[in-house]
Parts: C-alpha cells; sequence; structure tokens
C-alpha cells in the first residue's frame, strides 16, 4: 500500500507548511521528502482511492477526473462508509454512498493562517478518522 498527496491549488514543489510538518511528525509521519504538486489525470490514473479534506475539493477533483466518481470521497465520507455502513474494502465504498446521513459529513478545516494549535487540531481530527480506511485499504 502506498499513499501520496496533490493538490487542487497546490503550489508546485513547494515544502510542507512547518507547523503541517511539526503534526505530521508528532503523529509518526515523515515529512522529509515532502513536495507539493498538482491534482491532475495523470496523477490519479491507477489509483485505487482518492480522498479529499473537503466536498469542494472532491468536486474539483471529479471536474478533472469524473471517471473517478467510484473512487473519490471526503475523508469523513470513507471513515463512515468504512466504520459505520459496513464497507469492507475499497471497492464497496460507491453502492455504500447513499447511506450516509448530512449528519454524518464534514469538512475537514484547512489549517492554512491559523495557529500551531489548530493544525494540532485538525491533524488529531485526520489522524481519528483514517484507521478504518486503512483497513479498507489492506483488505482491497
Amino acid at each position: 500500500m502506498s499513499a501520496s498527496s496533490a493538490g487542487i491549488r497546490a503550489v508546485i514543489a513547494h515544502p510542507i507548511h512547518r507547523d503541517a510538518a511539526t503534526v505530521l511528525e508528532s503523529l509518526g509521519g515523515d515529512a522529509a521528502d515532502f513536495a507539493a504538486r498538482q491534482f491532475k489525470p495523470k496523477t490519479v490514473s491507477g489509483v485505487d482511492l482518492i480522498i479529499t479534506m473537503t466536498t469542494a475539493h472532491r468536486d474539483a477533483a471529479l471536474e478533472i477526473v469524473p471517471q473517478k466518481l467510484h473512487r473519490t470521497f471526503t475523508l469523513s465520507e470513507a471513515a463512515q462508509l468504512a466504520s459505520v455502513h459496513g464497507a469492507k474494502s475499497v471497492v464497496d465504498l460507491p453502492a455504500l454512498r447513499p447511506k450516509l446521513t448530512p449528519q454524518e459529513l464534514f469538512d475537514i478545516p484547512d489549517p492554512i493562517g491559523q495557529d500551531p494549535e489548530v493544525f494540532a487540531a485538525v491533524g488529531t481530527q485526520i489522524a481519528a478518522l483514517l484507521p478504518p480506511i486503512l483497513e479498507l485499504c489492506r483488505a482491497s
């Protein structure tokens, strides 16, 4: 399993924000080789799952690669489908999407321009949502 990052409005080759790097490293990640890259069809051509932080980013990604509709979810969508609605693998996600209720859906706030405490809170929120998605990926 591998993961990579690409942004809808990424500043290409820009390093990770220092507060984001601090949070990532405190959670056991490695920010050393990060360089921002743009979300493009070629970037995601062979991926099994596209996770976005917000519905606006999900929708923007789908404008770029509409053929990835069944592979593109917000972090909260994928986490809820995996932990509450019984998805056993990534291929189960699209069929279960209609079961999501508005109360289960939320965007992850962008901490850029905020205090380090906001970065930490966002990192904690992301870290809490990832485990069921990682299990889906391992099962796929």
